[in-house]
């Protein structure tokens, strides 16, 4: 995602004058956070997954890819509070107080095939809403203070089911409803701070969450997360400095949100 250290969005090369960021991935197993993994110039990078296992492959990948940066990998859960406070306080234990990037890209979908709101069950709505937007809170939450001293970026990833009440989409698109509320509020309240938050719709990618949200059509459709990076690397550099309270779709003209 972002240029931790700072990348011509032209040509794709890195400019080592940035190599003093260090950021944390919140949903860095799937094949979007990966996507973003491979992008980074960080000097310090945790990545947080809650399968053990496909974390473990995207630290390989990316220390293949980087092995310069100090890549740390801590499995957790995002739903649950007390690791979302051993997930900030890891980081920066790692980094030596330093965090300037936070990704929020955990997301899950809920049951599927996505019931209706009127059948859907109310532990799986409240696991929903746990991840998709309590989770996010709390980490910007925890991460702001070590954040505010020496300014930083914080990017949640949303999705048009955030704009549009789709049905069928239920806990999922309620949930980047108010992460999409949530982002504009936090950024107006640390306008007058050295923190920028932004907030970023992919679009339709071909990932195992959205295979299995619309399992009757056709993957190879959707864009590959590698594709779909750029926006990402700009938001976590320091050409975004200044840059706050918008909302990115990262498959579409992008740069002309800068100018809105």
């Amino acid at each position: 995602m972002q240029t931790l250290a700072h990348r011509s969005l032209d040509d794709g090369t890195v400019s080592r004058q940035e190599h003093s960021h260090h950021g944390c991935i919140a949903g860095a197993g799937a094949r979007n956070g990966a996507a973003i993994c491979a992008r980074e110039g960080a000097v310090g990078l945790s990545l947080v997954a809650r399968h053990g296992d496909q974390l473990s492959q995207v630290c390989d990948d990316a220390r293949k890819l980087a092995p310069k940066t100090d890549i740390v990998a801590i499995e957790a859960d995002v739903s649950k509070p007390r690791d979302i406070e051993r997930i900030v306080a890891t980081a920066l234990a790692q980094f030596k107080g330093h965090l300037d990037v936070l990704v929020n890209n955990a997301s899950t979908i809920g049951p599927s095939p996505m019931p209706n709101l009127l059948d859907y069950p109310i532990e799986d709505f409240r696991g929903v809403l746990d991840t998709n937007l309590i989770g996010p809170f709390l980490l910007i939450k925890n991460a702001l203070p070590a954040m505010i001293e020496r300014g930083g970026s914080i990017i949640n990833v949303t999705s048009d089911a955030g704009q549009v009440g789709y049905p069928g989409w239920g806990a999922y698109g309620i949930s980047k409803f108010g992460l999409e509320g949530m982002s504009q509020t936090w950024a107006s309240e640390l306008e007058d701070t050295n923190v920028r938050v932004n907030w970023v719709d992919p679009g339709s990618m071909n990932t195992a969450m959205h295979r299995a949200a619309e399992p009757q059509e056709d993957p190879t459709e959707w864009a590959n997360p590698t594709d779909v990076t750029d926006v990402f690397v700009f938001l976590a550099s320091d050409e975004s400095k200044g840059i706050t309270g918008k909302r990115f779709q990262a498959q579409e003209q992008w740069k002309a949100t800068l100018s809105k």
